[in-house]
């Protein structure tokens, strides 16, 4: 059994109260519904972090996956398998960091078929001030180590 370390006087909004409906079917369906709504609730923290330096969460996302390979290039496929949204146009996403010039793209010296992406340095120089400016875990900072422990417990006993 899972337990959350709440303090006495809870102090936060019911998803309830959040988009106005009173009944679920299940506890199930309610914890569906706040997972999805949640979800949004930080894409959109994100989204408005992400302005201010001209980029999407996607082109984020796979701009750290290359910095995690970096000096080593990657694929399109690579990219696509690491990351977090599997919906995403990776080859598009590559097509806009280009032009951006945060990424470097050459073809493969061993398959002439395969392109190889490299972060650049302005693309790491990007990177180095988004950890900087941006606090990526203000959105979950209200959970303690060991509740963020557990909420990782339970959305990795989701998938298994």
């Amino acid at each position: 059994m899972f337990k959350l370390n709440l303090p006495q006087q809870v102090n936060f909004m019911e998803l309830e109260k959040e988009i106005s409906q009173k009944n679920f079917r299940s506890e199930q369906q309610k914890a569906m519904i706040n997972l999805i709504y949640t979800y949004h609730w930080i894409n959109n923290i994100a989204r408005q972090d992400f302005i201010a330096f001209d980029i999407t969460m996607q082109q984020f996302n796979i701009l750290r996956i290359l910095r995690g390979q970096y000096p080593n290039p990657s694929s399109i496929n690579l990219l696509r398998e690491r990351m977090l949204d599997k919906m995403c146009d990776a080859s598009r996403m590559v097509d806009r960091l280009k032009q951006k010039e945060l990424i470097e793209r050459c073809v493969n010296k061993k398959d002439k078929r395969s392109v190889d992406i490299v972060i650049s340095q302005k693309g790491l120089d990007l990177l180095s001030k988004i950890d900087q400016e941006i606090d990526m875990d203000r959105a979950i900072s209200k959970l303690s180590d060991e509740d963020a422990k557990t909420l990782n417990t339970i959305l990795d006993k989701m998938r298994g």
